[in-house]
């Protein structure tokens, strides 16, 4: 927790020398330098005068998308909107210049594209009336803050280049870890006769060629050695001293480093479980997963209509113990999107859902509309532009640092 602390308390500070102030969330608002006052038309609209003219611009987004929309006067009378000539250029974050060019709508100006998100730019406002020029400009800046390279890496805030991805279908399946029929073996006597001495005991770990018991033959009454097939673990043992050996099973030997997942799948998602499709295998109530891939699909249902998939684990590491609950994500399908972010870097903003754009030392929101989400990624489908680089890891301390802020603003 300190660590954090300390960590936010560096973003703090480097917020201090950075060069545009941040906004805080639900704002929607225009940068107000501190030494100058902005003043507000009747339509809240910014308002830029020179020699008797004057021109309110405002972003104007009720029950529309967002459009600049203008109103003039001349020496506090209204202009006819036919009669100004205008024409607004935004700089974004990266160089990104738009032009945005007006025509005539009832009583003002209108913008004739939409002004997408987010509002944070410098603004240049040309405007000709009556054989005159106007010029003014202003700076707009939301969502926005600026941190030292050295301090963000200290940090821990991690960038990557947004781009094309495979996303997969899962489905949640649930079962239970049994060993594996394969790395495990029964052991009996090879000739009938008295069982001389047991050499291990249930739940003993044992190498291949361990002697588990003695026998002293029926037929030659020599005494032979019984020993183990493989290197695992005693699992069952019905062998003591004195008793004939008979035909019967003596000892099961496991190998438990590997393991099954048995998986029950039910009618409704049969087909959609395919031999070789991609399995992560969690312990119920538990962290611990490992990887694997559909190795069998039974063709034959249960009493409860489920048929079994089975999952081989590697576990050697002995953490998937037989009898142990599982829930598991099977990959049912995969598609190529062209464009997608890491989960791991969202973050609320007004009401978006946003990444931080970062472009040299500064960072900036994206708004984004999202498509399907799986696992670690979600793919876009509008806000942000293909190979931008953004905030993949630690994003809540960009957030932080842009919701600090405790400057004035005005839209």
């Amino acid at each position: 927790m300190n660590k954090i602390l300390i960590l936010i308390w560096a973003l703090a500070l480097a917020a201090c020398n950075s060069q545009g102030p941040a906004h805080a969330p639900g704002e929607h608002e225009e940068h107000e330098d501190e030494h100058e006052e902005v003043v507000k038309g009747p339509n809240r609209g910014r308002l830029f005068s020179d020699a008797g003219f004057t021109l309110e611009l405002a972003i104007f987004e009720t029950d529309v998308p967002p459009e600049f929309r203008a109103w003039a006067t001349q020496d506090g009378k209204a202009v006819a909107p036919g009669e100004v000539k205008l024409l607004v250029e935004v700089e974004r974050l990266g160089k990104v210049v738009d032009v945005y060019a007006f025509a005539p709508e009832g009583d003002f100006l209108q913008a004739q594209t939409s002004v997408y998100e987010p509002h944070s730019f410098v603004v240049t406002v040309t405007a000709e009336h009556a054989g005159k020029a106007h010029t003014w400009s202003y700076e707009s800046f939301e969502g926005r803050t600026s941190i030292g390279s050295k301090i963000a890496e200290a940090a821990g805030v991690k960038t990557e280049i947004a781009g094309p991805a495979t996303l997969s279908e899962t489905l949640s399946l649930y079962g239970q870890i049994v060993a594996n029929p394969e790395r495990q073996r029964e052991v009996s006597a090879r000739f009938p006769g008295v069982i001389r001495g047991v050499a291990k005991q249930l739940g003993d770990q044992v190498r291949a060629g361990d002697t588990l018991a003695t026998v002293e033959s029926n037929e030659s009454l020599r005494t032979y050695a019984i020993s183990s097939p493989l290197a695992g673990v005693i699992t069952s043992r019905a062998a003591n001293a004195g008793e004939q050996t008979g035909e019967r099973v003596l000892f099961t030997v496991t190998d438990t480093s590997s393991v099954l997942a048995e998986l029950s799948v039910f009618p409704r998602d049969r087909a959609r479980v395919q031999v070789g499709a991609a399995v992560r295998v969690r312990l119920a109530d538990s962290e611990v997963s490992a990887e694997g891939t559909i190795a069998r699909v039974a063709v034959e249902a249960g009493s409860n209509q489920a048929v079994q998939a089975r999952v081989v684990l590697d576990n050697r590491q002995n953490t998937f113990l037989p009898g142990s609950f599982v829930t598991a994500e099977v990959v049912a399908a995969t598609r190529e999107v062209p464009l997608a972010v890491k989960t791991s870097g969202l973050q609320a903003f007004r009401d978006f859902t946003v990444v931080y754009a970062q472009v040299g030392e500064t960072y900036e929101v994206r708004m984004l509309e999202l498509g399907p989400q799986n696992g670690e990624w979600v793919e876009v489908l509008g806000g942000l532009k293909p190979g931008t680089r953004y905030v993949t890891e630690n994003s809540y301390l960009i957030k932080a640092d842009i919701e600090k802020s405790a400057a004035s603003h005005d839209h």
